[in-house]
């Protein structure tokens, strides 16, 4: 996997959370997924260090948009949850979907809890579709990947889940800052087959200073009960589809 950062690069009615589909390998356990998904082997998880120019790091207020913008808005939400549920929806159509959210600069006052929850252990979200910055290329991601906000506890925790193979996990703390969640990693568990994880912790988890722009961050365009888009540090736009974690 990409830079979680570079990688993972705002509110209709809520629907009815998707349905579980068969995915064609076994499911890692800890997840009891709310859409479908299909599973590769390959990892690779760290933090973006440079932000790209295309980020804004303090959005300005936003005007209110126009009737067109939230027609458009909600048929592109409507092609991304449909692409969320089958992977079927060709690439392109999943791109324009992304570029419509991401210039209509909606109301983004409820994002933080929608996305964290009111909560502590927070709202778990998978891993869709990941785009360049300029959005002209994009493709479904490959593995099983899953981030959990944790909006009352104020932490992030981003993993990739193999199944029985294992999973690798980051975990830290957050802030939330109009439209912008950034975060810090304190530590790492990596977990091979039936044996205990093994945890290693950062030298950032002793600092204790609030996680800002300087740091990680996503930019969050739009988030709903179902899906959330965003763009991160480095310049990459993707979409998460919410799905449940199993206690």
């Amino acid at each position: 996997m990409a830079s979680s950062a570079s990688l993972l690069r705002a509110a209709t009615a809520s629907a009815p959370i998707f349905s579980p589909l068969q995915s064609r390998r076994q499911p890692a356990p800890q997840l009891n997924l709310l859409c479908s998904h299909r599973r590769r082997r390959g990892i690779s998880l760290a933090a973006s260090s440079a932000a790209s120019p295309e980020v804004e790091k303090e959005p300005s207020p936003s005007p209110s948009p126009q009737a067109s913008d939230l027609s458009a808005v909600a048929d592109s939400v409507k092609v991304l949850k449909e692409a969320a549920k089958t992977r079927k929806v060709p690439a392109p159509e999943v791109l324009s979907a992304l570029s419509n959210i991401k210039k209509a600069k909606l109301d983004t006052s409820t994002f933080f809890e929608t996305l964290g929850g009111t909560e502590s252990p927070g709202r778990t979200w998978m891993l869709i579709f990941t785009a360049k910055g300029r959005l002209d290329k994009g493709q479904y991601f490959p593995v099983t990947a899953v981030q959990r906000f944790d909006a009352a506890g104020k932490r992030i925790e981003n993993g990739v889940y193999l199944g029985p193979i294992g999973c690798l996990t980051f975990e830290g703390r957050l802030s939330w800052k109009k439209k912008i969640l950034a975060f810090i990693f304190e530590r790492i568990r990596i977990k091979v087959g039936p044996f205990g994880p093994l945890e290693i912790g950062f030298g950032s988890s002793e600092d204790g200073r609030e996680p800002s722009t300087k740091d990680p961050f996503f930019v969050w365009f739009y988030v709903d009960e179902e899906i959330a888009v965003a763009q991160g540090r480095g310049g990459g736009v993707a979409y998460w589809c919410r799905c449940k974690r199993v206690p």
